[in-house]
This record gives structure tokens, sequence and C-alpha cells, in this order.
């Protein structure tokens, strides 16, 4: 297969009360509510895609085979030791027609890689109406997703102010095609889109993890590729699972943003794991030997986030 990301500050207060009475009323009070995703009756993407990429901009050697694994790695075929990508990925699967349906799944196999490098100074900076042209030149039809990745010398229009990546769909040889775009933050706004592998912009400035393969930029890249494809798979045309305003709601991955283990809360991405031997923090193993940080993925069976660690 080959967001806007929201981020939330709880605000906590302490109140000391003097009787048992008073304290059970105020446990009610809070009680945390089931987060639903609700179904709005449109089709999601089932079956085979496959993923066309395009890599516009200055991708070192590296960072184009991070990137590729990962998404190769979403495939369950010679799935690597758990937890895996593919496992991760198999969350998606849940995502079924109405409570009824059986839930089927959703294989990404890697289709055609294009690839644009030494920009112009003009080409380096991107409104919505050329990377929309990019998204469609590289849209191969039906069954397949388009995916464009910016370097991050690029600028994108609304890139780190309001989004860290998009998904939409475009129309096609009559089909309607869907597509995600992800832009390298490294330069212009770690702190917004890469974290917990940079401090954050606001909230709490807890020190930031080592990112899995060494590469600020492109290991939140993959989180934010990883929140996008969730959101393109089960909320391809706007009309599958969402929570909140069609357009601008939680999908997803998004309604779990800043979760990636056990125990996480705002400023504390939760319990994950560490690389022995070079003190980086994972919570799926991909092909190649590659490790990532995956965000939690909302199961509707549950009504919970949902994490591999």
């Amino acid at each position: 297969m080959k967001l806007q990301l929201h981020f939330f500050l709880l605000l906590s207060a302490a109140v000391l009360f003097s009787s048992d009475a008073a304290t059970r009323k105020l446990t009610a009070l809070v009680k945390e509510q089931p987060l639903v995703l609700k179904y709005h009756n449109g089709n999601l993407l089932k079956g085979d895609y496959t993923f066309n990429i395009l890599m516009y901009g200055n991708f070192t050697s590296v960072q184009k085979s991070i990137l590729l694994d990962f998404i190769e790695s979403l495939s369950p075929l010679n799935p690597p030791p758990s937890p895996s990508v593919s496992s991760w990925w198999a969350g998606t699967d849940a995502y079924s027609y109405g409570h009824k349906a059986k839930p089927t799944n959703t294989n990404v196999t890697f289709g055609l890689l294009f690839e644009m490098y030494g920009l112009s100074p003009s080409e380096k900076h991107l409104n919505s109406t050329a990377l929309f042209d990019l998204e469609k030149n590289i849209s191969g039809g039906k069954k397949s997703v388009g995916i464009v990745l910016t370097s991050s010398e690029v600028v994108v229009d609304g890139f780190c102010s309001s989004k860290c990546g998009t998904h939409g769909f475009l129309k096609k040889d009559k089909s309607d095609v869907p597509y995600v775009w992800v832009g390298n933050s490294a330069k212009q706004c770690p702190g917004h889109c890469a974290w917990p592998f940079h401090k954050p912009v606001y909230g709490p400035q807890t020190p930031p993890l080592l990112p899995p393969n060494g590469d600020v930029g492109i290991d939140g890249m993959i989180i934010n590729l990883a929140t996008l494809f969730a959101g393109t798979v089960t909320n391809p045309y706007g009309n599958g699972y969402f929570q909140g305003p069609k357009g601008g709601g939680l999908e997803a991955v998004s309604a779990c943003a800043g979760v990636f283990g056990k125990g996480a809360y705002p400023g504390y991405p939760g319990q994950v794991l560490v690389d022995k031997s070079t003190g980086a923090s994972y919570n799926a193993q991909g092909i190649n030997g590659r490790k990532y940080l995956l965000p939690a993925m909302w199961d509707p069976k549950t009504y919970k986030c949902a994490t591999l660690v």
C-alpha cells in the first residue's frame, strides 16, 4: 500500500472530600465513557489493493528502504516474529459492513515506485492543487491507492500548521481512487509531526524516545503513514468509520492519538519495547529485521484503543 494528527491535553484537578460517599459520587462522574466510531454505511477498502508510491524530493537510500520495508511489512506473507507490523494491520480486518457482517481483510501489495528529485526552488513548494495533480498522476485506477511522500526540504501548504499528512480520494477512469500524502517533518516541525521522537510543541515536555531506525523524520513519517493507511481503509470516501464531523472527525487510529503502549496518557506514549543494543523504542517488527513504533488502533469489537504491547 503502497492527518492531521490530533493531540489532546488532559487537565486534572485534585479535590478533597470528607466522606466516602462523596468520593463514590466523584468516581461515577468521571467514569470513562466508551470510545465509539460510528459506521456511516459507506464503502470500505476490502480485498486486494496495490499501492503506487511517489517519493518526491531528496530521500537517501536508507530512508527509502525504511519506508518501503514498512509498507511491504503490512502483508501477512512470511510475517516476522510477533509483535509484527502485519499483526497490527490485521486490526483493520475487524472493520466490517455493519455489526452483523463478517469481517474481511485488506491485502496490500507494492505496486509502482516513482521518484522526483533534484527539484528546482519552485518545485519545493506544493500547494493543494499541485499535490492533487501528483496524486492523480500516480494513481492506477480502481483497486489502487496513490501515495505521495515528500522529503524534509519540501514545503506543502498546511504542513505543520494544521496537518502532518492527509488522505482522500479522486475520480479517475470513472472510479473513486483513494490517495495518501505524508511529509517528512525533520527540518520543519518534528515537535508537531514526529512525537514521541522529539519534544512536543505543546504539553508535557517529557524526554523523547529514540527512534527505532535512527531517523526522527522518517520514523515520524511511519507513525503518520500508519495513521493514514488505517484511515484510508476504514474511511476511504468520508462515509465509513469515524467520530465527529465529516471530513474532520476521528478515525481508526487518530481516535487513539498519542497511544503506543499500555498505560499511555497525555505526554507519555505508554509501555513499549526497547532494543537492548541501541536503546531505541519500538512495538512492531517488520521485514529485513526492521523495527517500528506504531500507534494504537481502535477496536470495533471492544470499543477500546488496542496496542500491540
